[in-house]
């Protein structure tokens, strides 16, 4: 079985080579990494071509201009040729070494989707934003009802799934919509969800965060949206 690790980047140089680095410890599975630079204008462009030149795992694509995380996630997915696709956010809130528990559903059981949840006891969980988190919540809640699943955190990071899953669903979102994009279309097609405790180290925006208090009212959107009219 193999993995594709499909990680969307936008001014990461801060990050970005220690993520991959941490990436590339994982050695259970044979494995593909896909680094999608979303126009980045800081160095991340050359960290990823240092990164070509050392490692023959590495396959990357550059856009022309700023799209946003769901059109990188939809480059990448395209690329993708393992069994089972794996996203990887370029900063370091979540950790690679939960690898291990988000895939042992895919091999000890029945699952099509994995999602590692932050709530559920992982090792560590930094704490901070408090309205982040009851945004999370909202937003879960309004995702369980629409889905009929018990779901505690939609808008994880690590999302995991077999490359079918994808074969069937057609993606629109650019930006962070994709999450609830992404989710409602999983759960309409009834593939077997699991989730897993991951820890997260959450950042600042001062450390370079993205998202912000518009994406949750677009995520209400598309959870509306692609539950009913798409």
């Amino acid at each position: 079985m193999k993995l594709s690790i499909v990680i969307p980047c936008y001014n990461e140089e801060e990050t970005l080579e220690k993520i991959f680095n941490k990436v590339m410890k994982f050695n259970e599975f044979e494995k593909e990494v896909i680094i999608i630079d979303d126009c980045s204008n800081d160095k991340t462009p050359e960290i990823i071509n240092k990164l070509k030149n050392n490692y023959k795992e590495l396959k990357s694509e550059r856009h022309s201009e700023n799209m946003g995380k769901g059109s990188a996630l939809r480059t990448g997915f395209k690329i993708a040729q393992g069994d089972i696709i794996l996203i990887q956010d370029a900063d370091l809130e979540y950790d690679p070494n939960d690898y291990h528990n988000l895939l042992k559903p895919f091999t000890e059981s029945d699952a099509q989707v994995v999602y590692g949840s932050r709530f559920l006891g992982g090792k560590y969980v930094r704490l901070h934003y408090f309205w982040h988190f009851v945004a999370n919540k909202l937003l879960t809640m309004a995702t369980n009802i629409f889905t009929n699943l018990n779901m505690t955190d939609m808008e994880t990071g690590y999302k995991v799934f077999k490359k079918e899953c994808l074969r069937d669903i057609i993606l629109h979102e650019k930006s962070f919509g994709i999450e609830p994009e992404i989710t409602m279309k999983l759960a309409k097609k009834k593939f077997i969800f699991y989730e897993v405790p991951i820890s997260y180290k959450g950042r600042s925006y001062s450390d370079g965060k993205k998202i912000t208090i518009k994406d949750a009212f677009r995520a209400i959107y598309c959870i509306i949206r692609y539950r009913f009219f798409d």
